[in-house]
């Protein structure tokens, strides 16, 4: 992705530029969130207003000195999505309007309830069309269907601006007077009002203000944004239960399924967003939810109609193999860079650092070149299109239907069962090659027995989170031991090419030797994890 988004940065909102998971505080609490490159994040809620509501006076809010005198402009928009309104349907608007001091085009992504953040790039931009760079931000929901004008919205907004002593502009509070059009059914326009508050320079003012709004007769918008209220019966509501109705002990065995391949799903395509806006991070996180959505199609294999979910598997699997070069080499390059950084200078005899900086970050580079090849591909839209349709409608077996308490802990039981079945194979390795490729079959079988317990949380708390916690320490503990091999084999290639070149290969010698050592370590201390691992049926230990 290119960096020359031109933006617009909120005060308080936006603590840093880079991506990443970042930590901002609202009102007192913290929200965690995504920070994109080359956006800025926008901190505020919408409110439904009745024609004759009058905006009320707001100087008694804390650090509000002042409002400015209104400022009135003229907004139209033109909001751009697929004919099944891909981006709508998941709180994604991208636009392009005219008027007021930000025209240009506008991508929103939500974040939280009060936080969205956005892309904005030049009016003349997109040559009558959305433009390239912002459509590339959301290819996971858009794929290779075609964007166009879905709705066209007039807004007149008057602007009050709420100033500090100082003359700071803590927030604006937005009267807007919206009328909106669909571009091609010819159906009779829409109009409401509603208030905006969004922070600029303030931090704790959401609260205090809508409390005088809502008193104003105001009352919480009923619909995310602007498009969404327009288009009205035409976007479905959220689906999936809340919070508040989260499954219980008597549920189907499908419901728990079907709402944590929801939930990854969903986390896939963040990911994905967050990989095109060119956070590194972005392919090890992809790769994990990619795991779990496969893991949790092995676990519950029998509440699915037979076969059903493994070309859905072997999918995800490729998925997998495609971001797998670019994440090892990423952290592979980590942790020998440490290694060396923690040698006696006199040991480190030559370029060693630069040579391995060089050499895995090329294959970082190379790998992430063939991520995003595979990523634009319609192969992979295809796959997002089978995880949209599975996750809508699962193929469930009449196993399916058998009661949580019941069902889940038998599909954990399998999978702990496996874990203890993948060590006796190391035990009775017959070489260290052997014992090496055993020790990852354990950590795999770690890892799903992991991502397993996770499913359960929702309904079985503590003790799931207990079982998932153990199975995480192997699967880490084993996750370095297979890090030791890799390196193992790197240094070992690496060593020799310098040598090739003339540099002497003694450092690369000595962190082999140091890899190896790491490893005896892990295998005689990883097997006292084993015994923390519940020891009777799982249906009972989780109701314990």
């Amino acid at each position: 992705m290119s960096g020359n988004s031109t933006l617009w940065h909120p005060g308080h909102a936006s603590l840093r530029t880079d991506l990443g998971r970042d930590v901002a505080t609202v009102d007192g609490r913290e929200e965690h969130r995504l920070v994109v490159a080359d956006q800025h994040t926008e901190v505020e809620r919408k409110y439904d207003v009745p024609p004759g509501a009058r905006v009320p006076e707001l100087t008694s809010v804390p650090e509000v000195d002042r409002v400015a005198p209104a400022d009135e402009v003229e907004l139209d928009a033109t909001y751009f999505d697929t004919a099944g309104l891909a981006l709508a349907r998941a709180g994604i608007t991208l636009r392009r309007r005219t008027g007021g001091a930000d025209a240009g085009w506008h991508l929103k992504l939500p974040v939280s309830a009060d936080i969205r953040s956005e892309v904005r790039r030049p009016l003349e931009e997109g040559h009558g069309g959305a433009p390239a760079e912002l459509l590339e931000y959301v290819r996971a929901f858009v794929r290779d269907q075609e964007v166009a004008p879905v709705m066209s919205v007039r807004n007149r907004r008057v602007v009050h601006r709420l100033l500090d002593a100082e003359g700071r502009t803590l927030a604006e509070l937005c009267d807007d007077h919206v009328t909106a059009q669909h571009p091609a059914d010819g159906s009779p326009p829409g109009h409401w009002r509603e208030w905006e508050v969004e922070l600029v320079d303030g931090t704790d003012l959401l609260e205090p203000v809508e409390t005088l709004l809502l008193n104003a007769g105001a009352r919480p918008a009923g619909s995310s944004s602007k498009l969404a209220r327009a288009l009205g019966e035409r976007l479905p509501g959220p689906t999936g239960r809340s919070r508040a109705t989260r499954p219980g002990r008597n549920d189907a065995t499908g419901v728990l399924l079907t709402e944590y391949l929801s939930e990854h799903v969903s986390r896939l395509k963040q990911e994905d967003l967050r990989l095109r806006a060119g956070d590194d991070e972005g392919v090890h996180q992809m790769r994990i939810a990619a795991r779990r959505l496969r893991s949790a199609l092995a676990t519950y294999r029998d509440v699915l109609a037979p076969g059903s979910a493994e070309g859905l598997r072997a999918e995800l699997k490729w998925l997998g193999g495609v971001l797998a070069p670019a994440r090892d080499a990423q952290v592979l390059r980590e942790r020998l860079g440490e290694l060396v950084r923690h040698q006696p200078a006199e040991l480190v005899l030559g370029p060693v650092p630069q040579r391995i900086d060089n050499e895995l970050g090329a294959s970082f580079r190379t790998g992430r070149s063939e991520a995003e090849l595979a990523l634009a591909g319609k192969r992979y839209f295809r796959l997002l299109d089978r995880l949209d349709t599975f996750t809508s409608a699962p193929p469930f077996s009449e196993a399916a239907q058998q009661p949580i308490r019941r069902g889940v802990p038998r599909l954990l039981q399998a999978d702990l069962k496996r874990v203890r079945k993948r060590h006796r194979a190391v035990e009775e390795a017959p070489d260290q090659h052997a014992q090496d490729l055993a020790h990852h079959e354990v950590r795999k079988a770690a890892k799903r027995l992991r991502y397993a317990a996770e499913t359960a949380r929702p309904v079985f708390g503590k003790r799931a989170k207990r079982l998932g916690t153990r199975a995480k320490r192997i699967q880490q503990m084993l996750g370095e031991h297979q890090d030791t091999v890799v390196a193992r084999d790197t240094l070992r290639e690496i060593g020799v090419q310098a040598h090739l070149d003339g540099e002497n290969g003694f450092t690369f010698g000595r962190l082999h030797a140091l890899e190896q050592g790491r490893a005896a370590e892990l295998e005689r201390e990883y097997p006292s994890l084993l015994e923390h691992l519940p020891t009777r049926k799982l249906r009972s230990w989780l109701d314990h």
